[in-house]
């Protein structure tokens, strides 16, 4: 298999050719334009707004979509106070039932990558960076030396330098203490949601650092942003815990 990677290919024009089976990860195809084309069992995630399909703009439809199957998402749509605490105690309790299946699961589960992406233990250690980032840093202002969990794992796009924020890449926490650290800040999240006013919640907010810094946000945003990940991570987990459980992935035994 042909890889490209770190390439410019801003502007480039494509025809005539076979890209199926094509893979790809970390990329921005904003403005990408395609005519006569044959897309068939395609499979896209990620942040897709005003794409247009036969004239049709498709994130209403996945939108509603996805909060028909999942009511719970549609929490999201409160970034109210009242909002932001209802969204996380339905979240929290989405994850504690899903550690619950992992732990049902072979040994090894939470280790295991399905089609390169993190697995549930990486997956976790993200949202722990997430939380690190948007709560701490964005909505406590935190600028302490241990705002960041040494083990958490950042965004791809920020992975090279999270030597900068404290982070160590080569960190291999036990399973054990990576839910431990992440039920840490799950409660910390709550604390902070149980004492916060609407007047706090409007008051400035600084994004963490892997964010344009320019872009201005709020307390009730930076914490609005922990609940998105929150549930955006959970749906990628799930999915991939599905496919390990039919076989469709390999198992603990495999990897």
């Amino acid at each position: 298999m042909r890889h490209i990677e770190g390439e410019d290919l801003r502007g480039a024009h494509f025809r005539d050719v076979d890209m199926s089976g094509a893979q790809f990860r970390e990329a921005v195809l904003n403005g990408v334009r395609m005519r006569g084309v044959e897309l068939v069992d395609a499979d896209i995630d990620g942040a897709i707004y005003g794409l247009r399909v036969n004239g049709v703009e498709v994130a209403p439809l996945v939108e509603a979509e996805l909060n028909r199957r999942h009511p719970e998402r549609a929490l999201l749509q409160d970034r109210t106070v009242a909002g932001l605490r209802a969204a996380l105690d339905a979240y929290a309790q989405m994850w504690e039932s899903t550690y619950e299946r992992v732990a049902s699961m072979p040994a090894g589960t939470v280790d295991v990558s399905v089609d390169d992406e993190w697995s549930f233990a990486q997956t976790l250690r993200h949202l722990v960076c997430c939380t690190d980032g948007w709560l701490r840093w964005g909505a406590q202002g935190r600028r302490d030396a241990d705002v960041f969990w040494p083990a958490g794992v950042p965004h791809s796009q920020f992975s090279s330098r999270a030597g900068s924020i404290g982070i160590d890449p080569a960190a291999a926490p036990s399973y054990d203490e990576v839910l431990e650290v992440r039920r840490q800040r799950v409660q910390e999240v709550r604390d902070v949601l149980a004492a916060l006013t609407p007047e706090e919640a409007g008051s400035p907010a600084a994004p963490p650092p892997w964010m344009d810094q320019s872009e201005p946000f709020t307390v009730g945003k930076c914490i609005g942003v922990v609940l998105s990940e929150e549930w955006e991570h959970h749906s990628f987990a799930t999915r991939d815990l599905d496919l390990i459980d039919t076989g469709a992935a390999p198992s603990p035994e495999s990897t």
